[in-house]
């Protein structure tokens, strides 16, 4: 597994523990890596992904529940919503990891951790939210 996958995995993680617990996010970070060691950059850009989550959370959440459309934000499984998240934040902050790169990402993690229907219902969210965060360029101007 490669170390932003390793570290996408441990942001989830992260994510999941802070639905039920409270504390600050160095604290947060200081016991998971005590209990998950991982490499330096490992540790950097998980943290990375989870602080600009956690700081983007209202935008995220509100383009989320926009785009999941016939469901409930609050209905979607816990797992699938922090993946979710980790995939918006790095399409709408994250410009030099390309969007296929992030989708991709988002999918297998989904399959590895989600239900069994998690990875396509994650594929079409992204896909729209891909669509409002990283439009397609427009052509070269004719000439």
């Amino acid at each position: 597994m490669g170390k932003r996958r390793h570290a996408r995995e441990a942001a989830l993680s992260i994510l999941y523990q802070l639905e039920f617990r409270a504390g600050k996010l160095p604290e947060v970070f200081r016991d998971y890596w005590a209990e998950h060691p991982g490499p330096p950059e490992v540790q950097a850009f998980a943290e990375d992904l989870v602080t600009g989550t956690v700081a983007h959370r209202e935008e995220i959440d509100a383009l989320i529940a926009r785009t999941a459309e016939h469901w409930a934000f609050s209905r979607i499984a816990l797992v699938d919503r922090n993946i979710l998240r980790i995939a918006t934040y790095e399409l709408l902050c994250q410009k030099e990891i390309p969007e296929r790169v992030i989708l991709n990402e988002a999918i297998e993690i989904a399959k590895a951790y989600g239900s069994g229907d998690s990875s396509r219902f994650v594929n079409g969210i992204l896909d729209r939210i891909r669509v409002v965060t990283r439009p397609p360029l427009l052509e070269a101007a004719e000439g």
